[in-house]
């Protein structure tokens, strides 16, 4: 929970070693691997190609009331009205 919220707060890091700094307690670098794989298969969060580490969760409440309320698009739906009735 320590390592989530840590990245959950500042939203990113630009490696592995600068969350290790971050952290308010230590933690041993293999520990810290496999969190960071659990995180990454519960999609919370992901590695970009330079090796940054990226929060993506939604978890933010306003974000998931608009979500709520925001109408479903079907994928057969026009989204423009450029139709034409040829």
């Amino acid at each position: 929970m320590m390592v989530e919220r840590c990245i959950r707060d500042k939203a990113s890091f630009p490696s592995r070693r600068a969350l290790m700094r971050e952290l308010p307690h230590k933690v041993e670098y293999g520990t810290l691997v496999r969190i960071l794989q659990y995180l990454e298969a519960s999609q919370k969060i992901i590695f970009t190609e330079d090796g940054a580490i990226v929060w993506v969760f939604a978890d933010n409440p306003k974000l998931l009331k608009l979500l709520e309320e925001s109408p479903v698009l079907s994928k057969g739906t026009p989204t423009s009205s450029n139709t034409s009735t040829d």
